[in-house]
């Protein structure tokens, strides 16, 4: 069962979504406020399940509506998604992945992960 960690970072508060292993599949931008990084976690878990997939490694991609999932290269070669909400707004972003199979299958442990997910708040000033 996947997990949001919530915790401290320079300029406010940001999360990542672990999966059962530990391993990080989203990081989200930093918000100001606690409120504002928990309203995101509530984004990700509404759109994730929903979202479509926009494969944007390859030639004349089909757009997709919002929310989505945008797969592109990276400038080192490596493949790497994006999680939009509905508003067009990312939500989070995904690790660099060798294999654009293996980023799909990021997004599946998201879609799995994401929805029941325990929050853990690791802020050290609470």
């Amino acid at each position: 069962m996947g997990k949001f960690v919530i915790k401290d970072a320079k300029g406010g508060v940001k999360f990542d979504l672990k999966a059962g292993n530990n391993e990080i599949i989203l990081s989200s931008e930093i918000y100001s406020s606690f409120d504002a990084c928990k309203n995101g976690i509530a984004s990700v878990q509404k759109n994730a399940p929903i979202a479509a997939i926009e494969d944007q490694t390859v030639e004349n991609f089909e757009k997709q509506k919002h929310p989505k999932f945008e797969v592109y290269t990276d400038k080192a070669g490596e493949t790497r998604f994006r999680l939009k909400a509905g508003n067009g707004e990312t939500i989070g972003v995904g690790e660099s992945y060798k294999k654009k199979d293996s980023c799909l299958k990021g997004i599946e442990s998201i879609r799995k992960n994401a929805a029941d997910a325990e929050i853990v708040d690791k802020r050290e000033k609470q």
